[in-house]
């Protein structure tokens, strides 16, 4: 392997990092190799939203070690960025500091950058090459490109089950099928989302707070709750302080949006077909307000109405090493009249956590945009 392929691999390293941390900012990490390719001077990756990119951490960490970056080579696993948001352009920081060469992996998908960081670096002279690492890079960041490029997140949805595909008793009890293992393990997934998506029959049945408590968290994601008729409880668990809370609704009850707003929840009004809550509208609501992943943790109607409608694009199931029988499943959804109308998926992976089977599981076709 050589330096090149070395440092951008550790630049990808560095992004993974960022998981969980930099939303609604892409995962990005940078690495600043010395002119003659044999030095790292600088790392980073991108922090807290409002918090400094990944090159300007890496040409922090340079400094911070008394290193020179004149001439030097930044690696990044995005286009840097070329605009003013919370921060200011990352390629004008690049530039004052004298690095020589830039090397990204992809073009950042933002409408606001888009090629401009590129344009912006060759116009001062800087070289530019792209490409190292764009598979692993978008990979990444699919729910980044997914909201800039489809105008709606990545929605994964996370089930816990028996082998024989149960998610529940016949009477509901569903506490718990999978192992301690297991709900660690989704707490690590629920961090790395922008929203924690739930249906109101599941609040009403378990009173779930839905947030990360079992693994570190520097951030909460917001509380999606869909609620046709406006019923969850001003007392609800889920409703929690410091935290983003929106209920999506079909009805319009100014007395119970009241008593939500006083416990600070968003109340949407969506209305769909059928006195539903509209939920591809819901999609690109949560687009809007910058949501790149959805995790979804859910009952079987609510999952059967997201797959049914084509909203689902990846499957978190946790399979346990039991069988229940007669019960809950995983979604309900159809009937279908042919085998041909199943959903198509694709295994991504499949791994043991604790007692438990994870099987990572994509729509066929999805992340393709």
């Amino acid at each position: 392997m050589d330096f090149a392929t070395s440092a951008m691999d550790e630049a990808l390293d560095l992004a993974r990092l960022a998981t969980g941390l930099s939303e609604p900012n892409p995962r990005v990490g940078a690495v600043l190799v010395s002119r003659d390719g044999r030095r790292v001077l600088g790392r980073g990756h991108t922090q807290a939203a409002g918090g400094p990119h990944a090159e300007i951490v890496a040409l922090q960490d340079a400094a911070a070690q008394g290193h020179s970056v004149q001439g030097a080579t930044a690696y990044v696993t995005l286009e840097p960025c070329s605009h003013h948001g919370r921060t200011g352009p990352c390629c004008d920081a690049l530039v004052a500091a004298g690095i020589g060469r830039v090397v990204a992996a992809l073009p950042d998908p933002n409408p606001l950058v888009a090629g401009r960081g590129f344009e912006r670096l060759r116009a001062a002279g800087i070289g530019v090459d792209i490409g190292p690492g764009a598979a692993q890079s978008r990979e990444l960041n699919l729910g980044y490109f997914s909201r800039m490029l489809r105008k709606t997140p990545w929605v994964r949805l996370k089930v816990a089950a028996s082998l024989d595909g149960k998610t529940a008793l016949d009477n509901g009890a569903s506490q718990w099928i999978t192992s301690q293992g297991a709900r660690t393990d989704g707490h690590s997934w629920r961090l790395r989302a922008g929203a924690v998506l739930t249906g109101i029959g599941t609040v009403l049945e378990d009173d779930p707070q839905l947030d990360v408590r079992l693994v570190d968290a520097p951030r909460q994601p917001h509380a999606v709750v869909i609620d046709s008729r406006l019923e969850l409880p001003p007392g609800a668990r889920i409703l929690q302080p410091k935290r983003q809370v929106i209920v999506y609704t079909a009805v319009d009850n100014p007395a119970k949006q009241a008593a939500l707003q006083e416990r600070g929840a968003i109340v949407v009004e969506l209305p769909g077909p059928g006195g539903k809550v509209d939920l591809a509208a819901m999609l690109r609501d949560l687009a809007r307000r910058e949501v790149n992943e959805v995790h979804v943790e859910a009952g079987s109607k609510l999952n059967g109405s997201l797959v049914r409608e084509g909203l689902v694009d990846e499957f978190l199931v946790y399979l346990a090493p039991k069988l229940i029988g007669q019960g809950q499943g995983m979604a309900q959804f159809g009937p279908l009249t042919e085998l041909a109308q199943a959903v198509p998926l694709q295994f991504l992976s499949s791994t043991l956590i604790g007692l438990d089977l994870r099987i990572v599981a994509r729509v066929a076709g999805r992340g393709v945009f």
